[in-house]
């Protein structure tokens, strides 16, 4: 039996389904901020119109 130089041993992402919660635990993915809604959609402020009869 000849020797053999070990083998680099590589880390591996399960391809399992996996919460967000848990891959963060395990420090896999990083905590992803959480969106901000307020503010995003501006109405213009326009007088009011008139409306034709």
């Amino acid at each position: 039996m000849t020797n053999t130089a070990p083998r680099q041993v590589q880390p591996r992402v399960d391809e399992g389904a996996a919460d967000m919660g848990t891959l963060i635990d395990l420090g896999l993915v990083d905590e992803q901020p959480v969106p901000q809604y307020q503010g995003l959609l501006l109405e213009p402020d326009l007088p009011p119109t008139d409306e034709p009869e």
